[in-house]
């Protein structure tokens, strides 16, 4: 076969994949980065590809030469003459099967199972259970709740009930992105509703950063004070003006909604009370 009449093949080959066709093929090459497969109704040459997942339980199996694999098509790029696959289906389709069932928005209940440093897990009471996971839901920190917090064990405890909302079908580890916070009143959002620009409030000092100070002035919400608005004359250190755990008063001068951040002023204080007097 030509170099021509080949390429014009394998590209025929390729548009009639389709992303979710399950492809069989054998190993061609195995790498650190992952395996080359020569698909079954495709021999001249490798097109599939399958990603080293380092650390997850898709790919634990060894994987080598002339070894058979089915997989699921995640991508077709014609161009480049690849299909990219996934075996996490085939190796536990029942999870793979209850994770693309799963809706955004979607309430969830379960266990908190486990508190690890880079997230929590759940046990989900609906669904089948993860093979190497405490649990098929997961919860990152930001997740946890709308108000800072130092330790996750602020915020949930091993064994306690929860219910989530459900936000994304991780594909990688096979689990259920969820989110704490989602189900819970924002309290940005109440807050930005009954204050406005130029409204002096009381606060109190919780972090220090080197271009300012954040306050918190209601609960679960901070602003940010820079470090030009923490007094009338200029500032180089932080920590010359106010320190942690201090009650200040301060004005507001913007409310992001968008981006959910509110900037306060503590220099602008006596002029907003002159103004009022």
């Amino acid at each position: 076969m030509s170099e021509s009449s080949g390429d014009q093949a394998c590209r025929e080959f390729l548009t009639g994949i389709r992303v979710g066709d399950l492809c069989g093929g054998t190993v061609a090459e195995a790498t650190s980065s992952g395996v080359t497969v020569t698909l079954d109704d495709f021999p001249a040459r490798p097109l599939g590809t399958v990603e080293s997942l380092k650390g997850s339980w898709i790919w634990r199996q060894e994987i080598g030469p002339g070894q058979r694999i089915t997989a699921r098509v995640l991508s077709v790029d014609v161009d480049a003459a690849q299909v990219r696959l996934s075996n996490a289906p085939t190796g536990n389709p029942e999870l793979w099967s209850f994770l693309a069932s799963l809706r955004p928005g979607e309430r969830m209940t379960g266990t908190i199972a486990s508190i690890e440093r880079f997230g929590v897990f759940v046990a989900l009471d609906d669904g089948p259970g993860h093979p190497v996971f405490p649990g098929v839901g997961f919860l990152t920190y930001p997740e946890l709740s709308w108000r800072r917090f130092e330790d996750p064990s602020e915020v949930v405890r091993v064994g306690e009930r929860v219910t989530c909302e459900f936000l994304q079908f991780d594909t990688t580890n096979g689990e259920a992105r969820l989110s704490l916070r989602a189900t819970l009143p924002d309290p940005f959002a109440q807050f930005a509703d009954r204050t406005s620009v130029g409204r002096t409030l009381r606060g109190r000092v919780t972090k220090l950063v080197p271009f300012g100070a954040f306050v918190e002035v209601a609960d679960g919400v901070e602003g940010r004070v820079h470090l030009r608005e923490l007094s009338g004359t200029p500032v180089d250190v932080t920590q010359d003006v106010v320190g942690t755990g201090d009650r200040i008063t301060v004005v507001v001068i913007e409310v992001d909604r968008e981006r959910r951040r509110l900037h306060l002023s503590q220099r602008r204080v006596r002029a907003v009370r002159r103004s009022d007097g």
